[in-house]
């Protein structure tokens, strides 16, 4: 392999959603730059972050009706039985939560968890706390998108707002069909992602354990099958 694609391989794409903020970024540093040079290299560290920011790598999805992959990157920060928002209509029974928290430096794209058909795309609006406080799920400006799958009924996935972020964007629609770890939406900048899980499944991961959108298999329904066939997206 050569220099040249060992570069290329290393670097990152940027999603769509970051091109303007990057021009900002780049746009400010040049006319900070001719206030005071060393604005101008303080700027483009900032705008190198951007990019780093709003960066959107390929991923291993396992293809397995049975798993749960992660919605987005980030901390495991709870892993609890729970009523879901009303808003989704998932009824009054508790269902296995998964939250995963992102800060400011993770992966910001949203993957969808399940392979299934949205069958109801839902906003409410909100508060900005913590995102890492347990209300948050209930009080916090958040965007909820209900996947009916062919195995397992409906599975709930909350786009949640936090402290900085305020832009929650899901780009999926009703109706549509997502395979498991297909891109939905994009949260700027820092927040949460809570799934709702129906009886039957089960945890693997804990708290404080850090997933991978896409990838890290949050729940499976059933026992494990030995090993799973993956798809690169």
């Amino acid at each position: 392999m050569s220099i040249i694609d060992s570069v290329r391989n290393a670097l990152v794409p940027v999603h769509r959603e970051g091109y303007r903020f990057v021009a900002i970024f780049f746009g400010v540093s040049v006319l900070l730059g001719l206030i005071a040079e060393p604005l101008f290299w303080i700027g483009l560290v900032l705008t190198a972050w951007c990019a780093y920011f709003f960066r959107d790598p390929e991923r291993v999805t396992p293809l397995d009706d049975d798993i749960v992959v992660s919605p987005a990157d980030g901390r495991v920060s709870s892993v609890v039985r729970m009523q879901p928002p009303e808003e989704l209509g998932l009824g009054s029974d508790e269902m296995l939560r998964i939250s995963v928290f992102m800060n400011v430096f993770d992966c910001h794209v949203n993957r969808a968890p399940v392979a299934g058909q949205i069958v109801r795309k839902v906003y409410s609006k909100g508060s900005f706390l913590n995102a890492e406080l347990d209300k948050a799920s209930s009080e916090n400006e958040r965007s909820g998108i209900v996947i009916e799958t062919e195995r397992h009924g409906e599975i709930g996935v909350v786009q949640i707002a936090g402290l900085v972020a305020r832009r929650i964007l899901c780009w999926s629609e009703e109706g549509e069909i997502l395979d498991a770890g297909e891109r939905f939406g994009l949260i700027r900048f820092g927040s949460r992602l809570d799934v709702f899980l129906p009886a039957g499944a089960r945890s693997l991961v804990s708290v404080g354990q850090t997933a991978i959108a896409g990838e890290t298999m949050l729940a499976e329904f059933g026992s494990a099958k030995g090993p799973v066939v993956s798809r690169r997206d």
